[in-house]
């Protein structure tokens, strides 16, 4: 439905008869946008991207870094974690949250550690209510770049040509976060929310990308030669 804000009234004669048109002014429907935040864990350093989604265009709006390890206090490292994670949805209201999970490696310590540090920023996105989805190492780099073993400056390059920014990030941690919200997108599992008001379901899922080729098959215009 649409609501009628304004008209306009055009007459004129035609054979002696008064021709009256009414040009109904309607609103353009907007598209709606989901918002994905991205978080590569850690104690020492925490990487975030968060990325905006409107049909099948994407935007940067915003990737950094924490670093709790400047902090000596475990416990404090784990607040500041959760604190900063709490304070990126307050700001950015994501619909979706997506986050590394953990690689298997042999000292038990850095595991417990990173564990903690993913554990902390899960419970504040299910404390704000967002849905978490966690993928692996490998699953991150073979969606954005097409190979599970790329190097971090290869997954870099792909999401700067996929988002167009040129910037490069003072620690790779905020881009490994930028890469795993894409990856969440390319996984078809971002969701668009559709307003109450207007009595259909509260989400539909966005259409769905197969990995970075399929992506530039649909946008040819975003890979700079």
């Amino acid at each position: 439905m649409y609501r009628i804000r304004q008209y306009f009234k055009k007459h004129f004669r035609y054979n002696d008869t008064l021709i009256i048109i009414y040009t109904i002014n309607r609103p353009h429907l907007q598209q709606q946008s989901t918002i994905i935040l991205g978080i590569d864990p850690g104690t020492v350093f925490m990487g975030y991207g968060i990325i905006k989604i409107t049909g099948n265009k994407l935007k940067l709006l915003d990737m950094g870094t924490l670093r709790p390890g400047k902090v000596d206090d475990p416990y404090k490292k784990l607040q500041l974690i959760y604190n900063t994670v709490s304070g990126l949805i307050i700001k950015y209201k994501p619909d979706v949250f997506a986050i590394e999970a953990p690689f298997f490696g042999k000292n038990v310590q850095s595991m417990l550690k990173l564990g903690r540090a993913q554990g902390v920023a899960i419970a504040a996105a299910m404390r704000h209510g967002i849905d978490v989805t966690e993928y692996s190492p490998k699953k991150v780099k073979q969606s954005v770049t097409g190979n599970g073993n790329a190097s971090k400056e290869q997954v870099l390059k792909m999401l700067q040509r996929l988002l167009q920014f040129e910037d490069n990030p003072a620690y790779f941690d905020a881009s490994d976060a930028l890469a795993v919200a894409v990856c969440h997108y390319f996984q078809g599992g971002a969701l668009v929310p559709v307003a109450a008001a207007t009595g259909k379901p509260k989400s539909k899922p966005a259409a769905k990308v197969n990995g970075w080729e399929d992506f530039l098959k649909q946008h040819p215009g975003r890979l700079k030669k």
